[in-house]
């Protein structure tokens, strides 16, 4: 039976307007909750899980010392949303003989699997996730670049996900997504904008043409702890931190974006000229989404491209990392 509950409590919007250009039908990368529920009929939400179970479920209310109702756990779904299941967002593609996991799919596997979650052509796309973990905001940002490599401009992110949307008591449903198949398409394949290669960070390394960007913590930055699929500790030479903590603020037990002026002194504050070429890196390609989208899409450099194996592919190559301190 289809539950929905239809109180809305009218919030002040949060401005995170891009410096470029918005894309036809949304104000700009990012969009809060009080545009959404004005323009639910005008785009197409889509959610993105790791965890498909929560879509629908209940989500879990609680009140606070004050009596205030508050959000325990998030549960269920934007009315009419489609669902993508991260798991068939990522694959394992072969370089140069060697396998290399968490992959961007090919055009026509990635087509495919959005057009099986019931997403279409011709109408924006707003991509919510969760809202309440960085890990679940990297994986709808990393969708986001997704449809960018393969030519979706026409789409933006919902700031504080569902955990916002279901704090501000707004319409909630735990239907099962519609079993349908969408028509949207691959516009183009602009992997040259979007995407760098080991051999395209190899030439930032040795000519200085592209900042090295590191998306992950300082513990893994200097060498403390890896990732069990990286072969290595430290981080590419040159690189700079832009550590994970400064990817966004937590405002009502959800994650919301900060200003673009902010980012853009933050990233001045840990050496990175937010205007120059950039590459950002992580482990895999995952926590690298979040770097990529504030300086792309929020701070509107066109010349921010993700290094999609990132450091699994680099050390799998045997390639080096540097600035890993001593461990005794």
């Amino acid at each position: 039976m289809r539950k929905l509950f239809a109180k809305c409590v009218a919030t002040a919007a949060l401005a995170c307007a891009a410096v470029a250009a918005p894309a036809a039908g949304l104000p700009g990368p990012v969009v809060d909750t009080t545009w959404l529920a004005a323009n639910l009929d005008k785009v197409q939400v889509v959610e993105v899980r790791s965890d498909v179970r929560p879509f629908t479920a209940e989500p879990r209310f609680g009140t606070d010392a004050s009596g205030k109702k508050t959000l325990v756990e998030v549960g269920g779904h934007i009315p009419g949303a489609r669902l993508i299941d991260m798991k068939t967002m990522r694959t394992e593609r072969i370089f140069g003989g060697q396998p290399v996991k968490y992959m961007i799919p090919e055009q026509a596997a990635f087509e495919k699997a959005v057009q099986a979650a019931g997403v279409d052509a011709g109408k924006p796309i707003v991509i919510v996730p969760v809202g309440t973990e960085l890990a679940e905001l990297d994986d709808a940002l990393r969708v986001l670049w997704q449809f960018k490599v393969y030519g979706e401009d026409d789409i933006a992110v919902l700031d504080g996900g569902m955990a916002s949307w279901l704090a501000e008591n707004r319409p909630y449903s735990t239907q099962a997504a519609a079993a349908r198949t969408g028509s949207w398409r691959v516009r183009a394949d602009r992997s040259a904008r979007y995407l760098a290669d080991s051999q395209d960070v190899a030439k930032a390394m040795a000519d200085k043409s592209a900042a090295l960007v590191d998306s992950r913590d300082a513990k893994q930055f200097h060498g403390l702890i890896k990732r069990d699929y990286v072969a290595d500790y430290g981080h590419l030479d040159g690189a700079r931190l832009y550590a994970t903590e400064l990817m966004v603020k937590s405002a009502g037990g959800a994650l919301k974006f900060m200003s673009p002026n902010t980012y853009r002194a933050l990233m001045k504050a840990e050496g990175i000229d937010p205007a120059a070429p950039a590459i950002t890196y992580c482990n895999s390609g995952h926590l690298a989404a979040g770097t990529w989208f504030l300086l792309s899409e929020v701070l509107g450099n066109p010349a921010t491209r993700l290094y999609d194996g990132s450091l699994h592919q680099w050390t799998l190559e045997k390639r080096q990392l540097v600035g890993a301190v001593p461990l005794q």
